[in-house]
């Protein structure tokens, strides 16, 4: 994957998805898009957007979701289920540990203490 500033990412994916993903490039080439326009090329920033939109819609979620709602979602999940927070940072390609640490939510049940005894 290549991000906004042009850097290459590879992102594990689970077996599954993998098989998916595959099945869906149908006879595509390596460097073709998965998902393509309407035109056949990949797809656009504004295109995604609409789409993701257009999910939410027909899945009742509210107007908010977006496409980096979906990559918010996943840092703050990867996050509250105990994922190190330097892969979270790698895997969002987030140059510093401090704009991952805005996805990590206290909660009024948390306490620090509960990591003081063993």
């Amino acid at each position: 994957m290549v991000d906004k500033r042009g850097k290459v990412r590879s992102i594990l994916l689970p077996p599954s998805m993998w098989r998916e993903l595959v099945a869906l490039r149908g006879d595509a080439g390596p460097d073709e898009p998965v998902f393509r326009s309407r035109q056949g090329g990949a797809l656009d920033p504004m295109s995604v957007q609409r789409i993701v939109k257009a999910a939410a819609i027909r899945a009742g979620l509210p107007k908010a979701v977006s496409p980096h709602w979906l990559r918010h979602a996943h840092c703050s999940h990867a996050l509250d289920r105990g994922a190190n927070p330097a892969l979270v940072r790698d895997t969002a390609g987030h140059a510093d540990l401090r704009v991952t640490s805005v996805y990590s939510h206290a909660r009024p049940s948390d306490s620090s203490a509960r990591f003081l005894i063993g």
